[in-house]
């Protein structure tokens, strides 16, 4: 399957999180999308170095500046579970804008078609690392890494296209 790219609507699909209450949500990706204009990246895995100490903390710190120029959500997606998920997010106390997404199973990654095969490093299908720019559900940008660059997908890269 080919990458979502520039000019295509992003597939539907569910991914988990856990809301305000503490209580396991099963969110759908266009009712979180449609009618806005929202930042979707992915990251290879939770608490993985890269990930954790790069590529979501500079979405945290540009959240505001990201909202100020129309970004309406900022979602951060991983084949991770739910829990682990919400562990992860807790090591970001700062965070106020960024919701992080579960793809446990690399289902929604598949339909986009960014799955990454770590089999051979003991960390089965995972994602590549991106970032979309989404309009109304449509991919306006899509910087997406090969291999375990991180070059195209940070929150600085997003800021220079809006």
């Amino acid at each position: 399957m080919a990458p979502i790219a520039i000019g295509d609507v992003i597939p539907d699909g569910t991914l988990a999180c856990f809301d305000d209450h503490d209580q396991l949500q099963h969110v759908s990706v266009h009712s979180l999308a449609t009618g806005k204009k929202v930042i979707l990246f992915g990251v290879p895995g939770a608490f993985t170095p890269t990930c954790s100490l790069n590529h979501v903390p500079g979405f945290i710190e540009k959240a505001e500046e990201l909202k100020s120029k129309g970004v309406g959500e900022i979602l951060l997606m991983s084949v991770n579970d739910p829990f682990v998920m919400k562990a992860w997010a807790k090591t970001y106390p700062e965070n106020k804008h960024v919701k992080f997404l579960a793809d446990g199973s690399a289902n929604y990654t598949h339909a986009l078609g960014l799955e990454l095969d770590s089999t051979e490093r003991g960390f089965g299908i995972r994602s590549r690392r991106f970032a979309l720019l989404l309009d109304d559900l449509k991919v306006k940008v899509a910087n997406i890494e090969s291999g375990g660059e991180f070059t195209a997908s940070s929150a600085e890269e997003i800021l220079k296209t809006l």
